[in-house]
């Protein structure tokens, strides 16, 4: 189990280690913190609670003079450990040449020293020198990592490879949840995401094909992203979409959805493609569909459907953010809750983008609107074929606000660092369930909108709370290294039954 901890003044990841009693390059494994030796008010860290496993052991051989004391002080274990590892008769005879179970891990090589330099910090020197830091701190007995000062001479613990940390295991106390994770395909460097992050996805949306106007499909580099999830059990889902260019486009949209031979044609391409790449599904993502195009867009999820469903193929799409029926505006209207709760087999409501890059600063996944979309939603779709849309990236807005200004959109781990290479706090909107910070650079007041653990967790307990059939993230790519056990430790995840 994981517990959430906001840092307070103070505050280091040595002295949170020791008050939790947890090994230091846990809290760093689960956090990949963007600094080591630096946090800010506000940052939130994943604290283990639960014991950790055990720890690996090692085969040692006696020699002559050996005494089980002498073993156990050489090694830094107990006699009781080792006779509970060993079934030895008599404890107090034990012989050369006899193999040993001991606790731990094999003793390393000897450490070489090394003197400290102006400038240096234990971060610099364990990269230099390729070792953990966490080895560094113990191995010197250093009661504050933070005062080392230069002519201190520190033993530098042999370089080693450490066997990767084996990612948290789905399965954690909250309700069982679908995780789907939507990913633009960018080829080979698909692979090595999905193996870092797959543990915690039921699907991957893989984003996106596109056609022209007379259904011809536009296909992508998706092979790496599909072998990698269907190595994980995760079901791929290809993502369709009306993008022409840089955005989605209504005309595209009206073209395919209004001409039936055009249509045909698209969709023999896609159940051909679906099943030669193995596929187990499409999501179907238009969105600024014309208002009059809200009929035909059903009727293109019902032939969609009478394609897919013999093969066995799973049909989802996602829906722009509603909080009633008659919802005006290009991104609502032709969306309709009714149809495509009826027709899909799940549906993504896009849960996201308040705080847009063309407007002014807000969350931009408030909870208190989120609320407003799934209260609505809710009474039109079955909660048990809703996948509630959660965004995983942070927004940097100029203040005040002027109309034609644009945010930028980067990473939650960028923002993060952001605050502590500023030295602002972190602050919380309790409303919005949301964390943002302020700051100042050549004379510009910003003001950024992220996320973190709290407000994931708000989330997911909102799901629950909804009984919903699970979450969607966008996008997988997005850096947010708390996301993923965070999401394992939470819920528990149902991967799907793959042909």
């Amino acid at each position: 189990m994981l517990q959430i901890y906001e840092i307070r003044p103070g505050d280091s990841l040595w002295a949170i280690a020791q008050r939790f009693g947890v090994p230091l390059q846990r809290i760093i494994d689960l956090n990949d913190p963007p600094y080591l030796d630096r946090l800010t008010p506000g940052q939130t860290l994943l604290i283990p609670t639960e014991d950790e496993p055990q720890p690996p052991t090692f085969e040692y051989t006696v020699q002559p003079g050996d005494t089980l004391w002498a073993i156990s002080r050489r090694f830094g274990v107990t006699i009781e450990d080792i006779l509970s590892l060993n079934d030895i008769p008599d404890p107090s005879r034990i012989f050369p040449g006899q193999v040993l179970i001991i606790p731990g891990a094999a003793p390393p090589p000897e450490p070489t020293t090394y003197v400290v330099q102006p400038g240096d910090t234990l971060w610099s020197i364990s990269q230099r020198f390729g070792v953990s830091l966490s080895d560094l701190i113990e191995l010197n007995d250093l009661a504050d990592p933070s005062l080392i000062y230069p002519g201190q001479t520190l033993l530098i613990p042999p370089r080693d490879t450490p066997a990767p940390t084996p990612p948290p295991v789905p399965g954690g106390d909250g309700y069982p949840a679908i995780v789907n994770g939507y990913i633009t395909a960018q080829g080979a460097p698909d692979r090595e995401r999905v193996n870092q992050i797959g543990y915690a996805l039921s699907y991957l949306s893989i984003f996106s094909y596109t056609f022209q106007p007379d259904g011809t499909l536009n296909t992508i580099n998706d092979r790496p992203a599909i072998e990698a999830a269907l190595a994980q059990g995760i079901g791929p889902l290809l993502t369709l979409t009306n993008i022409v260019g840089a955005g989605f486009n209504s005309q595209r949209a009206h073209e395919i959805l209004n001409n039936p031979e055009a249509q045909q044609n698209l969709i023999e391409q896609l159940v051909t493609e679906m099943l030669t790449r193995g596929y187990v599904g499409i999501n179907i993502d238009f969105e600024y569909v014309f208002p009059e195009d809200r009929e035909p867009f059903n009727q293109f999820m019902r032939n969609l459907r009478a394609a897919l469903e013999p093969e066995g193929l799973l049909l989802t799409s996602a829906l722009a953010p509603k909080v009633s029926a008659d919802q005006v505006g290009l991104l609502y209207e032709a969306h309709d809750y009714p149809a495509h709760g009826e027709i899909a087999d799940y549906v993504v409501l896009m849960t996201y983008e308040w705080g847009w890059q063309g407007g002014p600063p807000m969350a931009i996944a408030p909870l208190n609107q989120v609320r407003r979309v799934l209260d609505y939603a809710v009474t039109e779709i079955p909660p048990e074929k809703i996948w509630m849309g959660v965004p995983v990236y942070a927004r940097d807005w100029a203040i005040p606000w002027v109309q034609g200004t644009r945010a930028r959109t980067f990473s939650v781990q960028e923002a993060v660092r952001q605050t502590i290479d500023q030295g602002v706090p972190i602050q919380y909107d309790e409303v919005a369930q949301s964390p943002f910070y302020r700051y100042t650079i050549d004379g510009q007041e910003r003001e950024v909108w992220l996320e973190d653990a709290r407000s994931i967790e708000a989330k997911l307990e909102t799901a629950e709370e909804y009984q919903l059939a699970g979450i969607s993230l966008w996008n997988v790519y997005g850096m947010f290294p708390q996301l993923w056990p965070l999401l394992a430790d939470r819920l528990q995840i149902q991967k799907p039954a793959l042909p």
